[in-house]
């Protein structure tokens, strides 16, 4: 069932990337937000419910909820217009999280490629704490194609991969999932810089607009 919820936290950073990108309008990536953000707080309770007592099976579940409230968060933030402070901050709480579970995955789950993929996620988290909470609009762009590259590599792929029976190597798999990530968002951070000159420029005439909201 986790491995569903993750195949659409895939679809979700790929839409909210290419919302933060500018190629779809705020409000109408506010549904599968809400979609996707109910499904992972279900998601958890039932396996948590269905763990019986299993303190690695909790464990496991425990972190699906970040994803859940996340979503949610953006959601209903969307909707309302509302400002996108609160989620930036929240965001930095799910960073920090992340790097905990980070570490559970390497050492008590015996998960090398998920712990990989919650490093992922913990620095696009971040990236939401600065440009929502810290209103650092300049790393929009950047981090809209985090987002959606990250849809595909920590999400829609594991999770077909998953599901289908295909996942395997574990060792190689998260040797590999590392290398991808440091070299694919090292690269984008020279070929966007256009867009954060730009967007640097501008700032000080939009020191009191609101940025919209990922997750």
């Amino acid at each position: 069932m986790a491995n569903v919820g993750l195949l659409f936290v895939g679809v979700v950073l790929f839409m909210n990337g290419l919302m933060l990108l500018g190629k779809i309008d705020a409000r109408a990536a506010a549904l599968i937000n809400l979609f996707v953000g109910a499904l992972q707080v279900v998601t958890p309770t039932y396996l948590i419910f269905a763990a019986n007592g299993a303190p690695d099976k909790i464990l496991s579940a425990s972190g699906i909820y970040f994803f859940g409230f996340t979503y949610l968060y953006v959601g209903i933030g969307l909707l309302a217009g509302m400002d996108t402070s609160g989620v930036g901050y929240f965001s930095l709480i799910v960073a920090i999280a992340a790097l905990g579970y980070s570490f559970v995955n390497f050492h008590l789950l015996g998960d090398p490629p998920l712990a990989v993929i919650w490093l992922y996620w913990a620095f696009l988290w971040f990236l939401f704490f600065l440009v929502l909470g810290l209103k650092k609009d300049y790393l929009t762009r950047y981090t809209g194609w985090v987002t959606a590259i990250e849809g595909w590599i920590t999400g829609l792929i594991p999770g077909f991969l998953l599901l289908s029976g295909y996942w395997k190597h574990p060792t190689e798999t998260a040797i590999a999932l590392g290398a991808f990530g440091v070299v694919v968002f090292i690269l984008l951070w020279p070929l966007t810089r256009k867009q954060r000159l730009a967007a640097r420029r501008q700032e000080p005439e939009n020191e009191n607009t609101t940025t919209t909201g990922p997750g």
